[in-house]
Protein backbone atom coordinates (compact mmCIF):
# COMPACT_ATOMS: atom_id res chain seq x y z
CA UNK A 1 0.00 0.00 0.00
CA UNK A 2 1.41 3.54 -0.58
CA UNK A 3 2.42 5.16 1.87
CA UNK A 4 0.55 9.16 3.00
CA UNK A 5 2.76 11.36 0.91
CA UNK A 6 2.93 15.59 2.35
CA UNK A 7 4.83 17.53 -0.59
CA UNK A 8 7.37 19.46 1.09
CA UNK A 9 7.70 23.36 -0.28
CA UNK A 10 4.88 23.05 -2.70
CA UNK A 11 5.51 26.05 -4.89
CA UNK A 12 4.68 24.88 -9.07
CA UNK A 13 6.66 21.43 -9.22
CA UNK A 14 5.47 20.38 -5.65
CA UNK A 15 1.58 21.08 -6.59
CA UNK A 16 1.67 20.43 -9.79
CA UNK A 17 3.58 17.03 -9.07
CA UNK A 18 1.27 16.04 -5.90
CA UNK A 19 -1.73 17.11 -7.74
CA UNK A 20 -0.87 14.33 -10.38
CA UNK A 21 -0.03 12.17 -7.78
CA UNK A 22 -3.34 12.61 -5.62
CA UNK A 23 -5.17 12.64 -9.02
CA UNK A 24 -3.74 9.08 -9.54
CA UNK A 25 -5.47 8.05 -6.23
CA UNK A 26 -2.49 8.66 -3.78
CA UNK A 27 -2.58 10.42 -0.50
CA UNK A 28 -1.17 13.61 -0.85
CA UNK A 29 -1.16 16.65 1.50
CA UNK A 30 0.91 19.67 0.34
CA UNK A 31 2.82 21.79 2.35
CA UNK A 32 3.54 25.54 1.38
CA UNK A 33 2.35 28.95 1.27
CA UNK A 34 -0.67 30.55 2.59
CA UNK A 35 -0.91 32.31 -0.52
CA UNK A 36 -0.50 29.21 -2.71
CA UNK A 37 -2.80 27.95 -0.25
CA UNK A 38 -5.36 30.48 -0.66
CA UNK A 39 -5.24 30.38 -4.82
CA UNK A 40 -5.68 26.61 -4.51
CA UNK A 41 -8.89 26.82 -1.91
CA UNK A 42 -10.48 29.88 -3.59
CA UNK A 43 -9.88 27.87 -7.44
CA UNK A 44 -9.16 24.90 -7.07
CA UNK A 45 -6.00 23.15 -8.53
CA UNK A 46 -6.07 22.72 -12.36
CA UNK A 47 -2.92 20.98 -13.93
CA UNK A 48 -2.08 21.41 -17.90
CA UNK A 49 0.02 20.76 -20.13
CA UNK A 50 1.55 21.26 -23.68
CA UNK A 51 0.52 17.46 -24.37
CA UNK A 52 -3.56 18.66 -23.40
CA UNK A 53 -3.19 17.45 -20.49
CA UNK A 54 -6.34 19.06 -18.17
CA UNK A 55 -6.75 18.07 -14.31
CA UNK A 56 -9.20 19.67 -12.39
CA UNK A 57 -9.18 19.47 -8.19
CA UNK A 58 -10.50 20.04 -6.02
CA UNK A 59 -10.34 19.69 -1.85
CA UNK A 60 -6.74 18.78 -2.04
CA UNK A 61 -5.72 19.03 1.41
CA UNK A 62 -2.92 21.91 2.16
CA UNK A 63 -0.95 22.64 5.14
CA UNK A 64 1.16 25.63 6.01
CA UNK A 65 3.22 24.66 8.64
CA UNK A 66 5.75 21.69 8.63
CA UNK A 67 4.05 19.69 11.90
CA UNK A 68 1.54 18.27 8.63
CA UNK A 69 4.58 15.83 8.37
CA UNK A 70 3.99 13.95 11.64
CA UNK A 71 1.97 11.67 10.21
CA UNK A 72 4.17 11.33 6.84
CA UNK A 73 5.08 7.73 5.45
CA UNK A 74 6.81 9.63 2.70
CA UNK A 75 8.30 13.42 2.52
CA UNK A 76 8.78 14.92 -0.75
CA UNK A 77 11.31 17.67 -0.63
CA UNK A 78 10.41 20.70 -3.72
CA UNK A 79 11.57 23.42 -1.78
CA UNK A 80 13.73 25.90 -3.70
CA UNK A 81 17.52 24.61 -3.09
CA UNK A 82 18.58 27.72 -1.36
CA UNK A 83 15.84 26.28 1.48
CA UNK A 84 17.09 22.76 1.90
CA UNK A 85 19.31 23.19 4.65
CA UNK A 86 15.78 25.01 6.98
CA UNK A 87 13.98 21.88 5.36
CA UNK A 88 16.32 18.95 6.86
CA UNK A 89 15.45 20.82 10.17
CA UNK A 90 11.76 21.22 10.00
CA UNK A 91 11.70 17.69 8.92
CA UNK A 92 14.08 16.39 11.34
CA UNK A 93 12.08 18.58 14.11
CA UNK A 94 8.74 16.78 12.62
CA UNK A 95 8.93 14.05 10.76
CA UNK A 96 8.93 10.60 12.13
CA UNK A 97 12.55 9.22 12.48
CA UNK A 98 11.96 6.34 9.79
CA UNK A 99 10.53 8.67 6.96
CA UNK A 100 11.72 8.87 4.22
CA UNK A 101 12.36 11.77 2.04
CA UNK A 102 13.08 12.30 -1.60
CA UNK A 103 14.50 15.19 -2.87
CA UNK A 104 12.75 16.44 -6.29
CA UNK A 105 15.16 19.55 -6.36
CA UNK A 106 17.32 21.07 -8.91
CA UNK A 107 21.07 20.56 -8.48
CA UNK A 108 23.09 17.84 -7.36
CA UNK A 109 24.02 19.39 -3.41
CA UNK A 110 20.39 19.18 -1.92
CA UNK A 111 20.93 15.24 -1.35
CA UNK A 112 24.22 15.58 -0.15
CA UNK A 113 22.71 18.56 2.29
CA UNK A 114 19.45 16.36 3.64
CA UNK A 115 21.58 13.40 4.28
CA UNK A 116 24.01 15.59 6.37
CA UNK A 117 21.49 16.82 8.83
CA UNK A 118 18.87 13.57 8.50
CA UNK A 119 21.54 10.98 9.87
CA UNK A 120 20.19 7.46 9.28
CA UNK A 121 17.43 8.54 7.89
CA UNK A 122 16.59 7.15 3.78
CA UNK A 123 17.03 10.23 1.48
CA UNK A 124 16.68 9.41 -1.86
CA UNK A 125 17.52 11.23 -5.33
CA UNK A 126 14.43 12.25 -7.62
CA UNK A 127 14.16 14.35 -10.70
CA UNK A 128 11.69 16.25 -12.29
CA UNK A 129 12.31 16.61 -15.94
CA UNK A 130 9.74 19.09 -17.37
CA UNK A 131 8.69 22.61 -16.86
CA UNK A 132 5.98 24.16 -14.71
CA UNK A 133 4.73 27.57 -14.88
CA UNK A 134 2.52 29.11 -12.36
CA UNK A 135 -0.38 30.83 -14.28
CA UNK A 136 -1.92 31.76 -11.84
CA UNK A 137 -5.64 31.52 -10.01
CA UNK A 138 -5.00 27.59 -9.26
CA UNK A 139 -3.53 26.83 -12.99
CA UNK A 140 -0.01 25.21 -13.31
CA UNK A 141 0.79 24.38 -16.69
CA UNK A 142 3.47 21.75 -18.08
CA UNK A 143 5.52 24.06 -20.51
CA UNK A 144 8.11 21.04 -21.64
CA UNK A 145 8.07 17.32 -22.11
CA UNK A 146 10.21 15.17 -19.61
CA UNK A 147 10.27 12.70 -17.40
CA UNK A 148 9.65 12.42 -13.22
CA UNK A 149 11.84 9.97 -12.27
CA UNK A 150 13.26 8.63 -8.65
CA UNK A 151 16.00 7.00 -7.14
CA UNK A 152 14.91 2.67 -7.12
CA UNK A 153 14.01 1.91 -3.24
CA UNK A 154 10.62 0.02 -2.27
CA UNK A 155 8.81 2.92 -1.34
CA UNK A 156 9.14 4.32 -5.11
CA UNK A 157 9.02 1.16 -6.25
CA UNK A 158 5.47 1.15 -4.75
CA UNK A 159 4.82 4.32 -5.83
CA UNK A 160 5.63 3.39 -9.73
CA UNK A 161 2.94 0.76 -9.57
CA UNK A 162 0.30 2.80 -8.58
CA UNK A 163 1.38 5.61 -10.75
CA UNK A 164 1.71 2.99 -13.71
CA UNK A 165 0.35 4.72 -16.94
CA UNK A 166 -1.23 7.89 -15.53
CA UNK A 167 0.02 11.60 -16.35
CA UNK A 168 2.07 11.19 -13.03
CA UNK A 169 3.95 8.11 -13.51
CA UNK A 170 7.11 7.52 -12.05
CA UNK A 171 10.42 6.19 -13.38
CA UNK A 172 12.96 4.47 -11.48
CA UNK A 173 16.55 4.91 -11.79
CA UNK A 174 19.66 2.75 -10.30
CA UNK A 175 21.84 5.90 -11.26
CA UNK A 176 20.22 8.43 -9.83
CA UNK A 177 23.65 10.85 -9.55
CA UNK A 178 24.34 10.10 -13.25
CA UNK A 179 20.46 11.35 -14.16
CA UNK A 180 21.06 14.52 -11.61
CA UNK A 181 23.93 15.15 -13.95
CA UNK A 182 22.19 14.53 -17.20
CA UNK A 183 19.42 16.54 -15.93
CA UNK A 184 21.69 19.33 -14.51
CA UNK A 185 23.15 20.17 -18.09
CA UNK A 186 19.97 21.11 -19.82
CA UNK A 187 19.08 23.12 -16.43
CA UNK A 188 22.57 25.17 -17.38
CA UNK A 189 19.80 26.80 -19.72
CA UNK A 190 17.94 28.17 -16.12
CA UNK A 191 19.64 31.03 -15.99
CA UNK A 192 20.93 31.80 -19.89
CA UNK A 193 16.66 32.37 -19.70
CA UNK A 194 16.72 34.37 -16.83
CA UNK A 195 19.14 36.59 -18.13
CA UNK A 196 17.53 36.87 -21.72
CA UNK A 197 13.76 38.55 -20.52
CA UNK A 198 12.23 35.95 -22.80
CA UNK A 199 9.75 33.12 -22.61
CA UNK A 200 12.14 29.33 -23.01
CA UNK A 201 10.34 29.61 -26.73
CA UNK A 202 11.92 33.23 -28.03
CA UNK A 203 15.43 32.83 -25.97
CA UNK A 204 16.04 29.25 -27.68
CA UNK A 205 14.74 30.27 -31.09
CA UNK A 206 18.11 32.52 -31.13
CA UNK A 207 21.36 30.90 -32.18
CA UNK A 208 23.02 33.57 -29.93
CA UNK A 209 21.53 32.52 -26.94
CA UNK A 210 21.70 28.53 -27.80
CA UNK A 211 25.98 29.13 -28.62
CA UNK A 212 26.21 30.52 -24.89
CA UNK A 213 24.40 27.23 -23.66
CA UNK A 214 26.45 24.82 -25.98
CA UNK A 215 29.37 26.85 -24.59
CA UNK A 216 28.29 26.51 -20.89
CA UNK A 217 27.69 22.73 -21.47
CA UNK A 218 30.94 21.37 -23.34
CA UNK A 219 32.45 22.87 -20.12
CA UNK A 220 30.54 21.09 -17.76
CA UNK A 221 31.04 17.98 -19.74
CA UNK A 222 35.08 18.38 -19.78
CA UNK A 223 34.58 19.02 -15.66
CA UNK A 224 32.74 15.64 -15.57
CA UNK A 225 34.85 13.73 -17.32
CA UNK A 226 38.17 15.20 -15.63
CA UNK A 227 36.21 14.11 -12.74
CA UNK A 228 35.14 10.43 -13.89
CA UNK A 229 31.34 11.22 -13.71
CA UNK A 230 29.39 10.12 -16.98
CA UNK A 231 26.01 12.04 -16.98
CA UNK A 232 23.02 10.09 -18.18
CA UNK A 233 20.68 10.42 -20.73
CA UNK A 234 17.78 12.70 -20.37
CA UNK A 235 15.35 13.20 -23.24
CA UNK A 236 15.83 12.35 -26.63
CA UNK A 237 20.09 12.87 -26.96
CA UNK A 238 22.70 11.79 -25.51
CA UNK A 239 24.39 14.38 -23.24
CA UNK A 240 28.13 14.68 -25.46
CA UNK A 241 26.07 15.19 -28.66
CA UNK A 242 23.51 17.95 -27.18
CA UNK A 243 25.91 20.91 -27.43
CA UNK A 244 27.31 20.56 -31.13
CA UNK A 245 22.81 20.06 -31.79
CA UNK A 246 22.20 23.06 -29.75
CA UNK A 247 24.26 25.57 -31.24
CA UNK A 248 23.31 24.49 -35.18
CA UNK A 249 21.74 27.44 -36.82
CA UNK A 250 18.38 28.40 -36.68
CA UNK A 251 16.87 26.39 -39.52
CA UNK A 252 18.00 23.55 -38.18
CA UNK A 253 17.40 23.43 -34.40
CA UNK A 254 14.51 25.60 -34.52
CA UNK A 255 12.73 22.72 -37.23
CA UNK A 256 13.85 19.57 -34.75
CA UNK A 257 15.09 20.85 -31.25
CA UNK A 258 12.05 22.78 -30.53
CA UNK A 259 9.96 19.89 -31.77
CA UNK A 260 11.94 17.31 -29.81
CA UNK A 261 11.04 19.44 -26.84
CA UNK A 262 7.95 19.86 -27.57
CA UNK A 263 8.48 23.64 -25.61
CA UNK A 264 4.81 25.91 -25.57
CA UNK A 265 4.49 29.37 -25.41
CA UNK A 266 3.83 29.23 -21.35
CA UNK A 267 7.24 27.75 -20.71
CA UNK A 268 9.95 30.03 -18.67
CA UNK A 269 12.59 29.32 -16.27
CA UNK A 270 12.03 28.90 -12.46
CA UNK A 271 15.11 31.30 -12.50
CA UNK A 272 13.33 34.03 -14.64
CA UNK A 273 10.30 34.07 -11.73
CA UNK A 274 12.75 34.36 -8.89
CA UNK A 275 13.70 37.49 -11.16
CA UNK A 276 10.53 39.02 -11.29
CA UNK A 277 9.72 37.94 -7.59
CA UNK A 278 12.82 39.38 -6.36
CA UNK A 279 13.80 36.40 -4.52
CA UNK A 280 17.09 34.67 -4.67
CA UNK A 281 18.09 32.06 -7.16
CA UNK A 282 19.38 28.77 -7.38
CA UNK A 283 22.50 29.73 -9.37
CA UNK A 284 24.56 28.07 -7.06
CA UNK A 285 22.95 24.78 -7.38
CA UNK A 286 23.21 24.87 -11.25
CA UNK A 287 26.07 26.16 -12.59
CA UNK A 288 27.38 26.73 -9.39
CA UNK A 289 27.86 22.91 -9.15
CA UNK A 290 29.81 22.69 -12.15
CA UNK A 291 32.07 25.44 -10.60
CA UNK A 292 32.55 23.57 -7.59
CA UNK A 293 33.04 20.56 -9.16
CA UNK A 294 35.88 21.74 -11.28
CA UNK A 295 37.50 23.55 -8.31
CA UNK A 296 37.27 20.14 -6.28
CA UNK A 297 39.56 18.48 -8.92
CA UNK A 298 42.26 21.22 -9.09
CA UNK A 299 40.16 22.74 -12.41
CA UNK A 300 38.33 25.87 -13.65
CA UNK A 301 34.89 26.87 -14.81
CA UNK A 302 35.46 30.30 -16.40
CA UNK A 303 32.46 29.90 -18.60
CA UNK A 304 29.57 28.90 -15.80
CA UNK A 305 31.86 31.09 -13.34
CA UNK A 306 30.76 34.13 -15.57
CA UNK A 307 27.56 33.48 -15.63
CA UNK A 308 26.91 32.94 -11.85
CA UNK A 309 29.04 36.18 -11.28
CA UNK A 310 26.02 37.49 -13.69
CA UNK A 311 22.88 36.21 -12.20
CA UNK A 312 24.44 37.18 -9.01
CA UNK A 313 24.80 41.00 -10.09
CA UNK A 314 21.04 40.51 -11.09
CA UNK A 315 19.92 39.20 -8.31
CA UNK A 316 21.15 42.72 -6.45
CA UNK A 317 19.35 44.75 -9.09
CA UNK A 318 22.19 44.83 -12.16
CA UNK A 319 21.12 43.96 -15.43
CA UNK A 320 18.71 41.55 -15.71
CA UNK A 321 18.34 41.80 -19.70
CA UNK A 322 20.82 40.57 -22.10
CA UNK A 323 20.89 39.82 -25.73
CA UNK A 324 23.11 36.75 -26.83
CA UNK A 325 25.15 38.51 -28.56
CA UNK A 326 26.08 40.42 -25.57
CA UNK A 327 26.27 37.19 -23.48
CA UNK A 328 28.55 35.40 -25.93
CA UNK A 329 30.90 38.54 -25.60
CA UNK A 330 30.74 38.45 -22.36
CA UNK A 331 31.79 34.94 -21.65
CA UNK A 332 34.13 35.34 -24.33
CA UNK A 333 33.34 32.15 -27.18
Amino acid sequence: MAPHITIFGAGSVGCFVGGLWRNAGLDVTLIGRPAVRDAIRDNGLRLTGHDGLDIALRGVPFETGPSAMAEAGLVVVTVKSTATAEAANQIAAHATAGTPVLSLQNGISNVDILREALPGRTVLRGMVGFNVAWLGDGRLHKGTSGLLAAERHTITEELARTLRATPGELALTDEPLALAWGKLLLNLNNAINALSGKTLLAELSERPYRRVLAASMREALAVLAAAGIAPARVGPMSPGFIPAFVSAPDFVFNTIGLRLQKIDANARSSMADDFAAGRPTEIDFLNGEVVRLAESIGRSAPVNAAIVDLVREAEGGTKRRWTGEDLLAHIGA
